[in-house]
């Protein structure tokens, strides 16, 4: 069994956007941007033997709001610039009731089962609440990126940090 680190990606790997106070994943490539330090925190978590697995909602697509080529294109990116061995995605919104939306744990057991991933040695980085959810309903250890805007949920991660590069540094110590 290998272990892993799993990434949110908007607010983790590439930066929101806010609109109306409220962060939102960017609907075009001209908004996608990598967050800084994210390549080379990437880069060193794989380099220690992590397998690193994006687990991402997605209802922009399904909701027509971000087209799935552009969603794709984002991918894409972060495939060339990371060493992302895969992206997980749920393109439900919440009225679909469906297993892997996160914070439902769907998306890291059904990357456990496609990898070999022991859930108790790997890590969960996200910025919101359902990500700690789902890394801690999967039985992962949390790593919450504060970005100091307001949660719907309380969540209680293992960790708190700024950053990615935060994040990585705290795993690999």
């Amino acid at each position: 069994m290998v272990k892993a680190v799993f990434l949110d990606r908007d607010g983790v790997i590439n930066a929101n956007l806010e609109r109306d106070g409220k962060p939102v994943a960017p609907t075009t490539l001209a908004e996608f941007r990598i967050l800084p330090g994210v390549v080379e925190a990437a880069r060193r978590l794989k380099h220690a033997g992590f397998l690193l697995v994006i687990a991402t909602n997605q209802p922009d697509v399904r909701n027509g709001i971000t087209p799935q080529a552009t969603m794709e294109a984002m991918h894409a990116e972060i495939r060339r610039l990371l060493p992302i061995d895969d992206i997980m995605i749920c393109l439900h919104n919440d009225t679909d009731n469906c297993s892997c939306r996160k914070p439902k744990p769907g998306l890291l057991l059904d990357a456990a089962k496609k990898h070999g991933i022991d859930l108790g040695s790997s890590y969960f980085v996200g910025d919101r609440w359902k990500d700690v959810k789902a890394g801690k309903a999967a039985g992962c250890r949390t790593i919450f990126v504060d970005h100091g805007y307001a949660q719907d949920q309380p969540a209680e991660p293992d960790r708190t940090v700024k950053s990615l590069a935060e994040a990585a540094a705290f795993i690999l110590n």
